[in-house]
Formats: C-alpha cells, structure tokens, sequence
C-alpha cells in the first residue's frame, strides 16, 4: 500500500478541533484529557495535548469541542444491508429457523430495494459514528439487476468508507443447504460475478472508499468446491475473505454430519484460515479452534446483539484478545439487530462478554472502545489508514457531546461513551469531510431515505407475498 503524500501547508485547507478530550487508540492507548486534533485534507496533521498549534494556514474551520470527546471513526466488520427491508420479522427464532423463516422474502430482492435499504442500514450506523462499513451480500436472485452497483452507489451517496463482501450460494435446498433453491446461484456464476466485482470496483490504493471481498455465505449454503475456489480467486486478486463461521451449535452439527470434521477444521482444509480472513460470530469456539484463529491471524466479526437476538451464545472474546486474535464489531443485519447501531455494540459487547467466564474482568472501556475502532480497522485489512488518531492516517474521526444531562456525573470520557445512554454525534468525518453534523447525515435527506426504505419494504412483501 503507497504512503500518502504529505500535505502542501501554503496549499491544503484545515480544520482544527480543540478543547475536547481526545482518546487516539493508538498502540500506547494515549490519551489527552484537553487536546487537539489538526486534519490537513483527508489527513489527520497532527494530535496532541492542549490547543492546536499557532500559525497554522489556509483553517477553514476552528472548532471548539469543550464538553465532547474526539475518536477514530468506528469500524463495523459484518452487516447485511438488505435486510433493512425485513425488520421486526420471526422475532422469535433461533439462526436456522429464523433463516428459513426469512429466506422466501430476500430471494425477491431487487436493486432499487438493495439501495433504500443500504442507505437505511449505513445511514443508521453513520449517524452513530462509523465511518467504514462491511457489508455481506449474498443474496443474488435472477433478474434482479446490478445489486452489487446499486449498493455502492448508494453507499457513495451516504460518504462512508465500505467493503462490499460479494457473497455467494451455491447450495439450494435440494443439496441439504437451508436456501430455496431459487435463491442461490451456480458455482461457477458466483465465481464468475464476484470476479467481475472485483475487477469492476475494488480499489486498493491508500484512502480507497471501496474494497471487495470474496464471500460465500455460510457452510450450510455453499459448496466445499465454492469454498476452495473463492479462496483461490480471493489469493489471486490480492483482497480479503469473508464468511460466517461457528455461529451456532446447529452448524457444528452440520459440519460435523457433512464434512466429518468442525467448522475451523472444514475451512482449513478450504484454505480458509489466514491473514487476510475474517469471520463473523465465532461463538462456538474451542481452544483448539482459537489457538488455529491465533496461529494464522485469521479475524472475527464479534456481533453480540445479533447473538443474543437469534440465542446463539455467548462469544469467547476475552479468550480470542488473549490469544491474539484480531477481533471488531459487527451489528450485522438488521433483521437480528433491528437497532442497526454499531456504536451501542461498545457497550453491549462489554456487557454480554461479563456474563460469561471472566465476569467483570472480561472487558473494560478502553477494550470495547478498541475493538469497535482499531480491532474493526486491524480486521479489514486497513490499520496503516484508519482505526487510530495518528498523524499520517486518514482524516476518519467522530466529535462525541458528553456534557449533557445523559452523561453529566460521568467523569472519565471513555467510560461515559461505553457505559453510558448512547451519545449524540456532533461530527463526524470521512475523508476529512463531514458526513454527520448535529446528528445529521450531511450527505443525504433523511426523511426521504425513510420514506422510500418504507416504500420498497411493502414492495417486497407484496411481491413476497404473491410468490
């Protein structure tokens, strides 16, 4: 990945944030009870303790941020955008019921569906903080248009950073997978479509705004063949692997009736275990599957709402952290986490993982704060340009406001943010340029991204409804 340029200080336009607490998740976890944060372009210039440097040039704007806090932009590592469209449905299931349940209605997703929905979905997630998303698509009915470009497109509307994850099936219920055969594809469509993806929209230059992965879904919808040769397209094209992973005892089951073996073993002997791997939920982990994550740096997508919505248990994150495993957040789809806010995951990670073996010692502030920042950015690939206040990085920070009456007895910043009401965003940036201002998306209506999200969601249960 090529260094950025350093900016042009006679030329290059600043924004200067001060007199707000600063927490950098830099590798010290340093920390400015009253700092500052200079961005220069795109680029964070300088942060530091105390006001911004003097005689700075061509400031276009001086904020003062008495009573927020300032942090890297969160980083969401695993949704499902298209399920916007389904919210509030099979309230009452546990994963493969729920998917089954469901399923009929997502095979009749369109394109123009896709866009309301992705702009609901990263609309939800951007006005609470995140400033890069990845998104799994997997569903690809027949006739359905240019899903994939209809959800960048939308996404570039909204000014995120995003990973598509080009998912695929391949294996419809008449193969034993949980599909209906009508929703899934051939192997060798899938292959095919993801490839055209990456070579169509994949960007990996530094501060790029679309990344693509390879993405078959799930090992009880995909075939090993699918499996083994998305790994190799992925090797082949230099980008990222994704899929979902030991999400529930049904799937080790499954596993274990198909392929003789468990889930980390199967994907191992797909070739899918290595650095440049992430995976979503991971609940069902031993400490042979953990040691094998630890070994090839192979990532997780931690999703505790979702878990805790479909009852699929408890993830062993303090374990995985300890074992040195990269770990982020994910809210993952909307239609197990009707909230669609990744940054009340900080709070509810910290919470769910203190019911499980290590009690209160679980996780703490900072931990939380970390894995939905620099944990989400270490998971996608992309550290050297986000996940940190560190100059040099991208100009990807959100402005938190803690003085208000939710937060007013709280005295450390950090904590306030985690254990506290959700706080209200008073910026945030992408590129240096502000895509929440006041708690407003800046870049879209969104009143009328409601609007027409409503709209499609009865277009899809109508058409649903008409089989």
């Amino acid at each position: 990945m090529a260094a950025p340029a350093s900016p042009d200080s006679a030329v290059t336009r600043r924004v200067v944030i001060e007199n707000c607490a600063v927490a950098t998740v830099d590798a010290d976890d340093t920390e400015y009870a009253s700092g500052h944060v200079v961005v220069a372009g795109n680029l964070i210039e300088s942060v530091g303790a105390g006001p911004a440097p003097e005689g700075l040039v061509n400031v276009v704007r001086r904020i003062d941020g008495t009573g927020h806090l300032v942090t890297p932009g969160l980083v969401n590592t695993h949704h499902h955008f298209y399920q916007w469209m389904t919210r509030g449905m099979a309230t009452d299931h546990n994963l493969f019921n729920w998917l089954v349940a469901l399923y009929p209605t997502w095979a009749r997703i369109d394109a123009p569906m896709l866009a309301a929905a992705t702009q609901g979905s990263l609309g939800m997630m951007v006005k609470g903080g995140v400033t890069t998303a990845s998104d799994h698509h997997y569903v690809f009915p027949r006739g359905s248009g240019d899903l994939v470009g209809a959800e960048l497109a939308a996404a570039r509307e909204i000014g995120a950073r995003i990973t598509l994850a080009r998912g695929s099936m391949d294996r419809g219920g008449k193969d034993g997978g949980l599909p209906p055969d009508f929703a899934v594809e051939t192997t060798e469509g899938a292959l095919k479509a993801t490839e055209e993806a990456i070579d169509t929209h994949h960007d990996a230059s530094f501060g790029s705004m679309v990344h693509i992965a390879v993405a078959p879904c799930s090992p009880f919808s995909i075939s090993t063949e699918l499996l083994r040769q998305g790994a190799e397209l992925a090797r082949r094209k230099g980008v990222r692997l994704h899929t979902h992973g030991s999400e529930t005892v049904e799937e080790e089951k499954f596993c274990h009736e198909l392929f003789g073996m468990g889930p980390t073993d199967y994907f191992e002997s797909t070739g899918w275990l290595g650095e440049d791997v992430w995976m979503a939920h991971c609940v069902h982990m031993n400490d042979s599957d953990i040691a094998a994550f630890a070994r090839t740096r192979t990532g997780v997508a931690h999703c505790p709402s979702s878990n805790a919505r479909l009852a699929a248990g408890i993830a062993r994150v303090p374990d995985m952290l300890a074992a040195g495993v990269p770990v982020g957040l994910g809210v993952d789809g909307t239609a197990s986490n009707e909230s669609g806010e990744l940054h009340t995951e900080l709070r509810t990670a910290l919470l769910i993982n203190r019911l499980g073996a290590h009690k209160e010692a679980a996780l703490d502030a900072r931990k939380a704060l970390r894995l939905g920042t620099y944990g989400g950015a270490q998971v996608l690939g992309r550290t050297a340009e986000i996940g940190s206040l560190e100059a040099g990085k991208l100009a990807d920070l959100v402005l938190w406001k803690l003085d208000g009456l939710a937060h007013s007895t709280i005295a450390d910043p950090v904590t306030a943010l985690v254990f506290g009401a959700a706080a209200p965003v008073t910026l945030s940036l992408v590129d240096g340029a502000p895509v929440v201002e006041g708690g407003r998306l800046t870049n879209v209506d969104e009143e009328t991204v409601a609007r027409t999200a409503r709209a499609e969601a009865r277009r899809l249960a109508r058409i649903a409804a008409e089989g």
